[in-house]
């Protein structure tokens, strides 16, 4: 009992500490998450949840088209600390850097826990993030946001590599934000389709403050 109420206050400040995670889940609805808002709100419900207060959180996606917004420049200026307190990244440039702190080890859900990657069954890292690997929006034309956040069917999505790793040695293999595109018989938008390449749907999330 003593040891169960001296660990709860440090687990509520650890989550109050926590300024990053990778979503344990996803709306479920594929690429339709509602738009950035409806995104953004995910990160929000989920962080609630784990004990967050205080934060305002924005998911880590790139829009395409008129107004285009790039991932990079609406998560705030860092530093940014997972669940256990380890610091990912130092900046917005140290984020985007190869010298990131972003492993299978540090790119934890709200709960702190481990995100299944390649090798894992189910594989979900595949995370939503409709971005450059600088973390800039892509040109409009060629569908990389299912329809920036609205498409459950047809389109495609940007995805990176939670785990850092994929099926070769290639940068893009390796890459957390901009590994590969989406794709599946349901138009490259749906959950199954996300679930078919070794996704979830599921996001990063950042708090801006």
């Amino acid at each position: 009992m003593l040891a169960w109420a001296s660990g709860a206050p440090a687990q509520a400040q650890q989550a109050n500490d926590m300024t990053f995670f990778v979503t344990s889940s996803g709306p479920g609805k594929g690429g339709d998450l509602g738009g950035l808002a409806g995104a953004d709100a995910q990160c929000a419900r989920l962080a609630q949840a784990a004990g967050s207060t205080g934060k305002t959180w924005h998911a880590y996606l790139s829009t395409q088209g008129e107004g285009a917004v790039n991932a990079r420049d609406r998560i705030g200026k860092g530093p940014w600390r997972n669940a256990k307190g380890v610091v990912v990244a130092k900046s917005v440039d140290d984020l985007h850097s190869s010298g990131n702190n972003l492993t299978k080890q540090t790119a934890l859900s709200e709960k702190g826990d481990v995100i299944n990657g390649r090798g894992d069954s189910p594989n979900r890292h595949d995370i939503l993030t409709g971005s450059t690997a600088e973390g800039r929006a892509f040109p409009a034309g060629q569908d990389r946001t299912c329809g920036n956040w609205t498409s459950s069917t047809t389109g495609a999505a940007m995805l990176g590599h939670s785990d850092r790793q994929g099926l070769t040695d290639d940068p893009p293999a390796k890459s957390w934000n901009s590994s590969h595109p989406s794709r599946g018989p349901g138009g490259g938008c749906t959950q199954a389709d996300l679930r078919s390449t070794g996704g979830d749907g599921l996001l990063y999330c950042f708090a801006v403050n």
